[in-house]
């Protein structure tokens, strides 16, 4: 019998990482780089300095959280907006400042939207998302967040900014296999200019 192709937890993560990748490398215009290693991580936290989660179901469901230290997301925060054409005199001094959060949320939104496409088109399945949510952390403070995932699977990457400050990509998903039945076509390939064009021109 011709062994069929499968798709599993890590297949997923990669589109994931390469959507991180590929969204904020061209939002900032710098070099946005990730580990080749996975760690399998028996939970998924938000942590310091700021946390921000999203949810998705449809043809699986899941969990990703993004933790970046400050110095990440100002490193992120202040190239997007000067790319988008900001005055650097107008920009937020502090990681907790509003604006920082919301960038970062929006990206992440950026994140997702291209991670739906991909997984459209390597899956030929959908899935949906919630509103990405952000928050502050302290040292002291770790938030576990109860995810309705049965048996979930947990892995964590470590980014880093161009400038090296490192940032932490985590996903816990449900367990479970895809088998291609029969070869099928790809769509397109997704373009991140595009997005990226069509976003600053809504600003």
């Amino acid at each position: 019998m011709e062994n069929k192709k499968t798709r599993s937890t890590e297949d997923v993560l990669k589109i994931l990482c390469d959507s991180v990748n590929k969204v904020l490398s061209m939002a900032t215009q710098t070099t946005i780089t990730y580990s080749p290693m996975v760690q399998k991580v028996s939970k998924t936290c938000l942590k310091p300095d700021i946390g921000c989660f999203v949810l998705f179901d449809g043809g699986f469901s899941g969990l990703v959280v993004m933790n970046f230290s400050k110095e990440a997301a100002m490193e992120i925060y202040r190239g997007y907006m000067i790319s988008m054409g900001m005055p650097e005199e107008e920009l937020a001094n502090l990681y907790t400042s509003d604006e920082v959060g919301n960038t970062l949320g929006e990206l992440m939104n950026q994140i997702i939207g291209n991670f739906q496409v991909e997984v459209k088109k390597e899956f030929q399945c959908s899935v949906s998302q919630n509103q990405p949510k952000m928050i502050v952390l302290n040292k002291e403070l770790m938030v576990m967040i109860n995810a309705p995932i049965q048996n979930p699977q947990c892995r964590k990457v470590s980014f880093e900014t161009a400038n090296h400050r490192p940032f932490y990509l985590e996903i816990s998903v449900e367990n479970f296999e895809f088998i291609e039945l029969y070869p099928f076509e790809k769509p397109q390939a997704f373009d991140a200019d595009t997005l990226i064009a069509e976003t600053k021109g809504k600003c």
